[in-house]
């Protein structure tokens, strides 16, 4: 059973910074893309970033970038999301997805999704 597992969210305040993981068991995704998404109260799931496992390159949405950083660490099997000069409007719930064939800004287009992780930006 494939399981992904986020960690790292929080309460911070504006300007602060976040490292989300995102750990993966049960299979490994060397050939996919995995990807960030967040979910605010009242809006749909949002992409935010993109990375392919085999490559490494990302992509970042316009809202983020230059902000947050997406990596993975192939020895541990995760994904990590660096976010820097953190905006009370980033506070959302972060997903984790992966099992994505190219980078893709749908929710659709991942099969395997974590539970999501809170962070609360303070202004």
């Amino acid at each position: 059973q494939v399981q992904l597992v986020e960690s790292g969210g929080g309460l911070v305040q504006a300007g602060g910074s976040l490292r989300l993981s995102c750990a993966a068991s049960g299979r490994t995704f060397s050939s996919y893309y995995w990807a960030w998404f967040r979910q605010a109260p009242g809006k749909e799931r949002e992409f935010v970033a993109s990375i392919s496992w085999s490559s490494g390159r990302t992509v970042h949405a316009d809202l983020v970038k230059g902000r947050f950083t997406i990596s993975r660490d192939i020895a541990r099997n995760t994904v990590s999301l660096q976010m820097d000069s953190l905006k009370p409007e980033d506070t959302a719930v972060y997903y984790c997805a992966a099992g994505g064939y190219y980078s893709s800004n749908m929710p659709r287009e991942y099969a395997y999704w974590g539970q999501g992780t809170q962070v609360t930006v303070s202004s």
